[in-house]
């Protein structure tokens, strides 16, 4: 592994992860602002930007910048998280300076073009409706708003209908000269790619960045407040989607990876507890699941089960029953099934570039540093049994939050649900 990472004067951060037997680079722009540092009145111009980014530039039409990276047999993409926004392109190495010459026309010389921007927020439009007809999906959209209410960190991500409707170019330039600033920007390279040489070129190609405004945190960021409080949406659909969540543990937590490995034992995978009894043994889902999410100051812990309205009655007493079996502990054998699974997926997924530049961007983003998997393995390793039963028992301590969407006349009070976790404890 040759990673290497570089400041540039103006606070720039570059980091390179060197894979010299692939014939590909991916290598992208990651900026340390997402949907939760915004405004709550412009709620999802941090996605319009993401995709005005791609809508032509003082020298490329948005036809320009999608033609020549497919030319070059590249793939050019976007995501715009809870608290990271990235672009990246994943090309053949011959085209890096390409690559390289169209993120950085694309960041610091967006056009933001009347036309293109009325154009692409009927595209958000329909991107927003189209998830609200997707239940399984939209549930988790409505337990996040649910869990911090009023708050940036709970509002959708793509936005809400009038607020996007309104939002103009000038408040897109100004979320940008405000929020893409130098420090708070990775340019992350992974795969065949010289470090010095790629450092030299990004310093060249992005010297017309934004000053720095001189803001401590981005505009709109308020710390976290987990404050959960019933979604519950009646619709006519073939199954209720129901989310049960708790708080968890920020990114920075010492016991992060013990939540994760939790959550892999409860409900990771075929061969986990909620998968083999809800699924496997009485066959009431399709799908069943639990899953982590982890902010720089706060955290979620959450189980999901889309199931047919008849079987919510038997199904939501046993889900948490398998909650509160977890506090009486896991077995050897289950830890490390678990502990594999987490260094296996994430060894597996660093055979592709993309994977080694987005974790790179992201990490040096959120930590300060360059991602270490020898490191992260160790903490992995050093989870025992006592810390999961720890863990869980923190966990499922927390404020129960509750999250459905389809029939609801079978669904057990919320109110009736906290004490079925406790009676089974």
């Amino acid at each position: 592994m040759s990673i290497s990472t570089v400041t540039l004067p103006n606070g720039l951060r570059i980091v390179t992860d060197t894979m010299r037997d692939v014939e590909s680079i991916a290598l992208g722009v990651w900026v340390g602002v997402g949907t939760r540092h915004e405004d709550l009145h412009q709620n999802g111009i941090a996605h319009m930007v993401e995709h005005m980014m791609f809508k032509g530039t003082s020298q490329r039409s948005a036809l320009d910048i999608s033609q020549v990276i497919e030319e070059a047999g590249g793939h050019s993409n976007a995501y715009t998280g809870r608290e990271v926004t990235a672009y990246y392109i994943h090309i053949l190495k011959d085209h890096t300076d390409l690559a390289l010459d169209v993120l950085a026309d694309m960041m610091q010389n967006p056009a933001f073009p009347e036309d293109e921007l009325a154009r692409e927020r009927d595209v958000i439009v329909q991107e927003v409706r189209m998830y609200e007809d997707t239940p399984d999906d939209l549930v988790f959209d409505n337990a996040q708003e649910a869990a911090y209410p009023g708050q940036a960190l709970g509002a959708p991500g793509l936005g809400k209908i009038p607020i996007l409707e309104s939002i103009t170019r000038d408040d897109l330039f100004s979320y940008v000269r405000r929020n893409y600033t130098p420090e708070r920007i990775v340019i992350s390279a992974a795969g065949n790619v010289d470090a010095d040489e790629f450092a030299v070129k990004v310093a060249k190609a992005f010297d017309h960045l934004p000053a720095n405004t001189g803001l401590s945190q981005p505009y709109g960021f308020a710390p976290a407040h987990y404050n959960p409080s019933p979604s519950l949406v009646a619709k006519d659909t073939e199954q209720t989607h129901l989310l049960l969540g708790f708080r968890g543990l920020d990114r920075h937590h010492a016991q992060r990876q013990a939540m994760q490995l939790m959550s892999n034992i409860l409900g990771g995978g075929t061969s986990s507890r909620l998968w083999q009894e809800v699924r496997e043994k009485r066959g009431m889902v399709y799908s069943i699941h639990s899953y982590t999410d982890s902010y720089c100051d706060d955290g979620q812990f959450g189980i999901y089960a889309g199931t047919s309205p008849d079987n919510l009655p038997e199904m939501v007493p046993i889900i948490l029953g398998e909650c509160s079996k977890i506090l009486s502990g896991v077995s050897e054998r289950e830890l490390l099934r678990a502990k594999t699974q987490l260094i296996s997926g994430v060894r597996m997924g660093r055979e592709k570039v993309m994977t080694r530049a987005d974790q790179q961007g992201r990490y040096l983003l959120n930590y300060g540093e360059t991602f270490d998997p020898a490191a992260l393995f160790e903490k992995i390793n050093a989870v025992t049994c006592t810390d999961i039963r720890a863990i869980a028992t923190q966990i499922f301590s927390s404020p129960l939050l509750v999250a459905a969407i389809g029939p609801l006349d079978t669904l057990i009070p919320v109110e009736e649900m906290k004490p079925l976790l406790r009676a089974a404890s």
